[in-house]
């Protein structure tokens, strides 16, 4: 059995060997004149287990391998809106029906919401069907939007644009919350239901029957050294399995890339494509504090050609607080790009500063977002388990809003379920793991399907030789006046790690000095997001080829990890030699956006979960 929830933040964690699949094609192939970057011989940076299995290292001879194993009913991935919402409805409906049915979440921050991260506004559409008193139950919104600015902003100016009703953006009856607080708040109305809340055990592995089906999920080891050595406190994870798991990691789950894998969910839709999120917090000036005011801006600092924009939601909780934040779509082509910087940039327009100048900065993180819509979710069922929430990409985009969607998901996921699992003839299934593809099908009948097929050809809009300017033509004449009803769909470029063009083919981004009142570096930012790892660990940054770093990414695009990363993760630094460059993993900064594991144009980056509850610690950021 698990500990009880208040020991389990310092209870041994569990793990499993992710299998890094390797991609074909020149992963190493170099330009010549750009060979003074590489080394005759590779340091060696990767240590993890997943790239060198223990069954062939001599130093985990005889170490006892054995896992406990437990079971449950429903085994969730993920302790957010999807997870919690799912997990929440599943034990709802078994009151109704006076029936007994165990409900595990398992979640790899040390509390739940301490890795939620968003803007946020809130479309409180799916709260009110959870809980239709969620007034009375103290949930925390305390910020009726009151006001919406929309600006498309030149380098010293501000052009405004009405937002008319109907518009994506019309934010008319939403909440400026900090999403982090609404989960863990989400968390207590789950315990109070008798939901089993594990917070601190990351989900390291997908079991599977012998039939192929999915049985559960191992939790991650702990006691593993830096060099990928077993220590002396080391202990095998544990194994949770269940009839149905459902997956709900968010964006880019790493568990969802190997049951993308693993049953080739991804065969008949398009290619996901993200964007990176940044996001702070400031205590302003009171005098220049509006309560409910939401505004939003595309624009200056980026280029047409770049997808992005921002936004700044004033608070009201007691304190003049903001929260503002810069989008950039990931598939952006200059390498020499930081969306970090361009964020940092875009705090020093007037408009911006205004509300800024003269108070504190006191939160900063960063996360991935999904941007592909309707036509990049995958399929969403297979036996023993489900995909949920934001791992498959609920978010619409256009609304910059998919907590509303994903606690949907997670809500039909749990409808669905409950039948299955409370049938007489629940046993009789063709595999040894439920598969229940009635979630699929009542999810495309649901307002999500509907909201998602309206907006499918927003975010693909923007390939066009106008770039921003041609995407909000089409959003204002077939969305706003058609509502989504043209007979076609967009499609995507393809990946986003594919879009970078080489170094030689860009003009370097010159970026101002940070001046430490409104900009700041990346090291400063990172130390406010309370991010902590246990140092005497193997990176779990992992490289499928420790060579690819140099020989191709700092060869051919001038070594693009180290301006995308939110975090300073990635640096190159001079071999001790004096000849060539090394990269340097500084894993302990990971602020788990999992940007890298996306945009790395080697596709050589694999992230997976570290030893036990390490990340950021966001606490309602």
């Amino acid at each position: 059995m698990f500990p009880s929830r208040g020991c389990c933040l310092h209870a041994r964690r569990c793990v499993r060997a992710l299998r890094a699949a390797r991609r074909d094609g020149g992963a190493t192939a170099v330009y010549s004149s750009a060979r003074r970057w590489t080394s005759s011989s590779a340091p060696r940076i990767t240590t993890h287990y997943t790239v060198h299995p223990r069954d062939k290292d001599p130093r985990w001879e005889g170490v006892e391998m054995e896992r406990f194993a437990d079971e449950a009913d429903v085994v969730i991935v993920g302790g957010g809106p999807a997870g919690l919402s799912a997990a929440i409805r599943l034990k709802q409906l078994a009151q109704a029906e006076e029936r007994e049915v165990r409900v595990c979440v398992v979640e790899k921050a040390s509390q739940i919401g301490a890795h939620t991260l968003s803007g946020a506004c809130l479309e409180p559409s799916a709260l009110n069907e959870l809980f239709p008193d969620w007034r009375e139950r103290g949930a925390p919104l305390h910020t009726p939007v009151t006001e919406d600015i929309f600006s498309i902003l030149t380098e010293k100016r501000r052009i405004p644009v009405p937002m008319l009703p109907g518009l994506p953006m019309n934010n008319h009856g939403n909440y400026i919350v900090r999403l982090g607080n609404l989960v863990r708040w989400l968390g207590e109305q789950a315990e109070e239901l008798g939901v089993e809340l594990y917070p601190g055990y990351a989900a390291a592995e997908v079991l599977f029957h012998e039939d192929g089906s999915v049985k559960g999920i191992a939790t991650n080891d702990v006691g593993i050294a830096k060099d990928g050595s077993p220590k002396d406190n080391f202990e095998r994870g544990m194994e949770l399995h269940a009839k149905v798991t459902l997956f709900g990691e968010g964006c880019h789950g790493h568990l969802a890339k190997q049951l993308y894998r693993h049953f080739n969910l991804r065969q008949n839709c398009q290619p996901q494509t993200y964007a990176i999120g940044l996001k702070e917090v400031w205590m302003v000036d009171e005098k220049k504090w509006r309560p409910g005011r939401v505004e939003h801006s595309v624009g200056w600092p980026l280029n047409r050609k770049t997808y992005g924009g921002s936004f700044l939601y004033h608070l009201n909780e007691g304190e003049p607080l903001v929260a503002l934040g810069f989008v950039v779509g990931l598939d952006y082509s200059n390498p020499y790009l930081s969306p970090f910087r361009e964020f940092q940039r875009w705090k020093h327009h007037p408009f911006v500063a205004a509300t800024l100048e003269g108070g504190e900065r006191i939160g900063y993180g960063a996360r991935a977002l999904n941007e592909g819509g309707v036509q990049s979710i995958p399929e969403l069922t297979f036996p023993g388990g489900i995909l949920i929430g934001c791992s498959p990409g609920f978010m619409n985009v256009p609304k910059i809003k998919g907590t509303h969607t994903a606690m949907k998901s997670g809500m039909l996921a749990a409808e669905a379920v409950f039948p299955r699992l409370t049938a007489e003839d629940s046993s009789s299934s063709s595999t040894s793991g439920l598969h229940v593809p009635e979630y699929a099908e009542s999810l495309k009948k649901s307002w999500v399907w509907k909201e998602l097929h309206a907006v499918r050809n927003i975010r693909p809009s923007f390939h066009n030789y106008l770039g921003l300017y041609g995407g909000m033509v089409y959003t204002g004449i077939f969305y706003w006046i058609l509502r989504g009803k043209e007979p076609w769909t967009l499609k995507h470029c393809g990946l986003d790690s594919d879009q970078l063009k080489p170094a030689s083919e860009c003009t370097p981004i010159e970026y101002p000095k940070p001046d430490g009142k409104l900009s700041f570096d990346l090291l400063s930012s990172v130390a406010l997001s309370g991010t902590n790892h246990e140092g005497d660990q193997p990176a779990h940054l992992t490289l499928k080829d420790d060579s690819v770093p140099v020989d191709r990414n700092l060869a051919v695009y001038d070594g693009p990890e180290q301006r995308f990363c939110p975090a300073g993760v990635y640096e190159y630094v001079p071999l001790e030699s004096g000849e060539g460059m090394r990269l340097q993993i500084n894993a302990q900064n990971c602020v788990h956006c999992k940007t890298c594991d996306i945009k790395d144009p080697s596709q050589n980056i694999n992230w997976v979960v570290p030893e036990g509850s390490g990340g950021p610690a966001y606490n309602g950021l």
